[in-house]
C-alpha cells in the first residue's frame, strides 16, 4: 500500500517503508514520479519544455510538409485506400478522421477493440463510420484477452495492457495485410506528456518506439508465452509484423500532432461538431467529460496508475490545461 502525507507545497509518499519526496514541475502540477519525465535545472518538466518550443514552430511549413507526404502516399488510381487511421471512437480519433477527410484522403479506419466497450464508445464508433469512411474492427480472442488483462494487472499494474498493445500492432498488421503503407496516428505521447528527448522529436513510429513507449511497460509480448496456457498462436494480434513484411509494404507511421497543432480540448470541440458524444457529467477520476469514454475498465486502469505513481488522470489533464493557460470550466456539453 502507498501512503501520502505532507503540506500544500510538498508531498511525501512511501511504500513498504521506502520514503521519497515528490517533486512538482514549476509550471504545471506533474510530479517527478511520472516514468521518463525529466526536470531541468529551472524545475520545469520536459513536457512543459516541449510545449513551449511549439511557439517557435513554423506550422505553415509543417502543414506543407504534411500535404506533400499525403500526396506521395495517395493512391494514384483509386484502387486502394490512401492511408490507415487507427480509431477508438474517442475525440482524438474522430478528429483524425475528420482532418483526413478534409485533406481529401480516402482512409481505412481500423479499430482494435477496447477491453470493455461502453455504450457511448459504441455510439462514437458508429459516428465515425457515418462520417463517410471505410471501417474495419478487429476483435481478438476474448478468452485470451481475459488472461492478458489479468497478467497485465498483476505483472505491470495495467489491466488494459492488451488494449494498449493492440492499438499499436493491429493497425500496423492491417497496413501490411491490405498493402496500405501510410498510417496516420494522432499525438506522439512522448511529446505531449514528456519523455526522452530523442523520442519527443520522433514523427514516425518505429518498432523501437513501440517496444519502449507504446504502452508495453516493459512487458514484452514474447514474455507471455507459457503463462496461463498462452501460446504463440494466441498472440498474433499483439505481435508487430516482421521487419521483412514492413519493408515489402513500406509501412510508415506519422503523427498528426507533429504537423498540425495538437490540443485535446480543441479536438473534442471539432469532434463534437461532427457528431461526437460526450458525457453529461465529468468522467470518474477525471476533470473533463470528453476523455476516456469508451472503456468501462478505465477507472481500474487510472486507479492503479495512482497507486503506482501517486497521481491519476485528473493530474494529466490539469497539466495539459495549465500549459495552455486554459480553464477546466469550459468542457464540451453533451
Amino acid at each position: 500500500m502507498i501512503f501520502c502525507y505532507g503540506g500544500a507545497d510538498k508531498i511525501y509518499f512511501f511504500k513498504e517503508g521506502c520514503e521519497r519526496y515528490m517533486r512538482y514541475c514549476e509550471k504545471c502540477v506533474m510530479p517527478d514520479t511520472k516514468p521518463d519525465l525529466k526536470f531541468g535545472e529551472d524545475g520545469v518538466c520536459g513536457a512543459c519544455e516541449s510545449f513551449s518550443k511549439r511557439q517557435a514552430i513554423d506550422w505553415s511549413a509543417r502543414e506543407r510538409e504534411f500535404r506533400e507526404i499525403l500526396e506521395r502516399y495517395r493512391s494514384k488510381d483509386g484502387s486502394n485506400w490512401d492511408c490507415i487511421v487507427p480509431v477508438s471512437g474517442g475525440k482524438d480519433s474522430t478528429y483524425q478522421t475528420v482532418r483526413m477527410l478534409q485533406f481529401g484522403m480516402n482512409p481505412l479506419c481500423v479499430t482494435a477493440t477496447t477491453c470493455d466497450l461502453s455504450d457511448v464508445g459504441r455510439k462514437n464508433i458508429e459516428n465515425i463510420k457515418s462520417l463517410g469512411v471505410d471501417y474495419m474492427e478487429f476483435s481478438p480472442n476474448k478468452a485470451i484477452r481475459r488472461k492478458l488483462n489479468r497478467i497485465g494487472l498483476t505483472q505491470v499494474g495495467d489491466i488494459s495492457w492488451p488494449e494498449h498493445c493492440g492499438i499499436f500492432t493491429i493497425p500496423v498488421r492491417a497496413a501490411v495485410q491490405y498493402k496500405v503503407p501510410l498510417i496516420v496516428w494522432g499525438e506522439n505521447s512522448q511529446n505531449e506528456y514528456g519523455g526522452p528527448a530523442a523520442a519527443a522529436e520522433n514523427n514516425v513510429l518505429t518498432r523501437r518506439w513501440l517496444e519502449e513507449f507504446g504502452g508495453l511497460l516493459g512487458l514484452r509480448v514474447t514474455d507471455l508465452i507459457g503463462l496461463d496456457g498462452i501460446e504463440g498462436k494466441h498472440l498474433i494480434p499483439y505481435s508487430y509484423p516482421s521487419d521483412e513484411d514492413l519493408r515489402q509494404t513500406g509501412v510508415t507511421g506519422i503523427f498528426l500532432g507533429y504537423y498540425l497543432p495538437w490540443d485535446g480540448y480543441s479536438n473534442a470541440l471539432i469532434a463534437q461538431a461532427n457528431g461526437f458524444t460526450t458525457l453529461s457529467t465529468t468522467v470518474e477520476g477525471s476533470v473533463v467529460n470528453y476523455e476516456n469514454l469508451d472503456n468501462y475498465q478505465t477507472g481500474i486502469h487510472d486507479y492503479f496508475k495512482y497507486l503506482k505513481f501517486g497521481f491519476g488522470r485528473a493530474t494529466d489533464i490539469a497539466c495539459l490545461h495549465l500549459r495552455r493557460g486554459a480553464s477546466l470550466a469550459g468542457t464540451p456539453s453533451k
